[in-house]
C-alpha cells in the first residue's frame, strides 16, 4: 500500500462518528490524549467524563488550564467527571476541584457533522454539564453536541493583585475545551471548522464572553445565547432573590478589591496561602451569580463596549429569551410579599415610583405577577434586545423567544400555584432541547421542541435558521399553535425602560 493510499484511509476514519480505533471495537474512540470507550446505543453514541485539561489543584489553583497527561489504556467513558467545586445554592454541592471533564454525543450515522458545544447555565456558580441529556438533540439534529464543566465561584473567577491577568479561568477553561474540539471533533463525527457554542443564563453570559474575547477567535463560528447577553444588568433581588446588584462583568479594579477582602475574610496575606485551603473554604461563601472579570488578556474590554466597537468575533448569532423569565425570581420571594419595597430594593426610589405606576399590580391581578413582568422586562428581554440591536449592526443576528407558557415546570413545580402560574419562565425552554429529569413533555409540546430543535442544528450547520434576520425588535416566536414573528420591544415595554436608564 503506498503512502498516499494509506493516509486518504487514515482520513475517512477519522471522518466517521466511530474514529479510528472504533473500526475493531464499537465504543472506542482515539482522541488526541489517549483512547477512550464510551457506550453505543442504537441510535447514538455517549462518551463521558474525557478531561480536556489537567486538573487545577495544588499549585494549578488560579493558572490557565494545563494539558492533560496522555493515557494509553482505553479510558472508561461511561460515566461524567464529578461537578466543579461549587456552594448548594442549586441543589448540587461539590468540593471538588478535579472537575475539568467534557461529554460528548455522537449520532450513529456516519458523515462529517456541525458540532454544538453547550456552555451550562447557573450563573457561573453552580450546576454542571452533565445534567443535560443531549441524545435527543444529536439524534434528532443529526449533530455532535458537547457539554463541559469549567471552574465556577471563587475558583474560576477570582480576581486577585497578585495574580496576573486573573478573574476569567472559568472562560480559559471553555476556550481549552473548544480547543479540544478543535483537535478531535473529527474522531466522534464531528466537522472542526463547523462549531456553534451555545448557553443558557449564566452560560449565555460566557457566550458573550466568547463572542468578544480575542482569544476566542477561530475557536467557534456560530454562537447562540439563551436568556442572558453582554448588556444584562439587575438591581438588588433581581436574578436572585436576598442577592446584591450585579451584572456578569465586573472591573479588574473592583474585582482585585473584593479578592483582597475575601483573602482577609479567610486569614490569607498571600496566594500561597490562599492555594493551601481546602475547597471549602470557599464553596461555604454562597454570593450567587459570579461575574466575570474584565480588563485582563481574555476579556481586555467589557463585552458591551467591545458590541458597540464592532470589535468582536463577527459570527452568525441567534440571542433571545423567554417571554416571562422573571417569574422564577418572583416565585422565590418569601412572604408578607413587599412589591414596592422590593422595586425601591432594587431600582431606587424615584425610579421605583415610575415602575410602579407602569407596571400596577391592578394590571396583573397580584403582585408577583406584577413584580416577575418588571424583571422579565427590566432586567432580561429589554437588555437582550440591546445586544440584537449592537450585533445586528455588524454580524447576522436573529432573535426569539420562547412563549410556551405551558411549559412543564418539573422540580419548579411547587413555587407555583392556580394563582401565580409559572407561564414561560427563565430557563424553562432548556426541556425543548435537553432531556431532564421530571421535566416531561406532552405530545404538543414535543412537536415544538422538535421545531426548536431542527431551527437550532439548522442554524448550527447553515448559519440561517428559517426565519428573518433582527430587525426593529422582531423576533421569532415559540409557542404552542404560534410560531412566527413579533416585536419583542413592544411586548415588553422597552420603550419605557429605555426611558428610565
Amino acid at each position: 500500500m503506498n503512502k498516499r493510499l494509506s493516509l486518504l484511509i487514515a482520513a475517512a476514519l477519522l471522518a466517521s462518528p466511530i474514529g479510528v480505533a472504533q473500526a475493531a471495537e464499537p465504543g472506542l474512540v482515539r482522541t488526541d490524549s489517549g483512547p477512550v470507550r464510551g457506550t453505543v446505543l442504537a441510535d447514538h453514541q455517549l462518551y463521558q467524563g474525557i478531561p480536556y485539561a489537567a486538573p487545577p489543584v495544588g499549585e494549578l489553583r488560579w493558572r490557565s488550564p494545563q494539558p492533560v497527561t496522555p493515557w494509553t489504556t482505553p479510558r472508561d467513558a461511561t460515566k461524567p467527571g464529578p461537578a466543579c467545586a461549587q456552594a448548594d445554592g442549586a441543589g448540587s454541592p461539590s468540593s471538588t476541584e478535579d472537575c475539568l471533564y467534557l461529554n460528548v454525543t455522537t449520532p450513529s450515522r456516519h458523515g462529517r457533522k456541525p458540532v454544538m458545544v453547550y456552555v451550562h447555565g447557573g450563573g457561573n456558580s453552580y450546576l454542571s454539564g452533565a445534567g443535560f441529556g443531549t441524545n435527543r438533540l444529536a439524534v434528532q439534529g443529526d449533530v455532535v453536541v458537547v457539554t463541559i464543566n469549567f471552574r465556577l465561584g471563587f475558583f474560576g473567577f477570582f480576581g486577585h493583585p497578585d495574580l496576573p491577568n486573573s478573574g476569567a479561568y472559568g472562560i480559559e477553561d471553555q476556550q481549552a475545551a473548544l480547543r479540544w474540539v478543535q483537535r478531535n471533533a473529527a474522531a466522534f463525527g464531528g466537522d472542526p471548522r463547523n462549531v456553534t457554542v451555545f448557553g443558557e443564563s449564566g452560560g449565555a453570559f460566557d457566550v458573550c464572553a466568547h463572542v468578544t474575547s480575542p482569544l476566542s477567535r477561530g475557536l467557534f463560528h456560530k454562537a447562540i445565547a439563551q436568556s442572558g447577553g453582554c448588556s444584562t444588568t439587575w438591581g438588588a433581588n433581581g436574578v436572585i432573590h436576598d442577592k446584591p446588584a450585579g451584572a456578569p462583568w465586573i472591573t479588574k479594579s473592583a474585582a482585585e478589591s473584593d479578592a483582597v477582602a475575601i483573602s482577609a475574610q479567610l486569614g490569607c496575606s498571600d496566594i500561597a496561602c490562599l492555594r493551601a485551603l481546602p475547597p471549602t473554604a470557599f464553596t461555604a461563601i454562597d454570593r450567587g451569580a459570579t461575574p466575570v472579570v474584565t480588563g485582563n488578556r481574555v476579556l481586555p474590554v467589557n463585552p458591551v463596549d467591545a458590541l458597540r466597537s464592532g470589535r468582536f468575533n463577527r459570527v452568525p448569532v441567534i440571542w433571545g429569551n423567554t417571554r416571562d423569565e422573571g417569574r422564577l425570581t418572583s416565585a422565590t420571594v418569601p412572604e408578607p410579599f413587599d412589591y414596592q419595597g422590593l422595586l425601591e430594593q432594587g431600582f431606587g426610589a424615584e425610579k421605583a415610583a415610575r415602575i410602579a405606576a407602569e407596571y400596577p399590580v391592578s394590571a396583573y391581578g397580584n403582585a408577583r405577577l406584577a413584580y416577575g413582568a418588571v424583571l422579565t422586562d427590566g432586567v432580561w428581554v429589554c437588555n437582550q434586545l440591546a445586544d440584537d440591536r449592537l450585533l445586528s449592526r455588524y454580524t447576522p443576528t436573529y432573535g426569539y423567544e420562547f412563549a410556551d407558557r405551558t411549559a412543564p415546570m418539573g422540580w419548579f413545580k411547587n413555587l407555583f400555584s392556580e394563582g401565580f402560574p409559572a407561564g414561560a419562565p427563565h430557563s424553562f425552554e432548556l426541556a425543548y432541547f435537553f432531556d431532564i429529569p421530571t421535566f416531561d413533555l406532552n405530545p404538543a409540546q414535543q412537536r415544538l421542541a422538535s421545531t426548536m430543535i431542527r431551527d437550532w442544528t439548522t442554524f448550527a450547520r447553515t448559519g440561517k435558521p428559517g426565519w428573518p434576520r433582527y430587525s426593529t425588535g422582531d423576533v421569532q416566536e415559540y409557542s404552542l399553535g404560534q410560531i412566527g414573528q413579533i416585536n419583542g420591544l413592544t411586548r415588553h415595554n422597552c420603550s419605557f425602560w429605555n426611558s428610565i436608564g
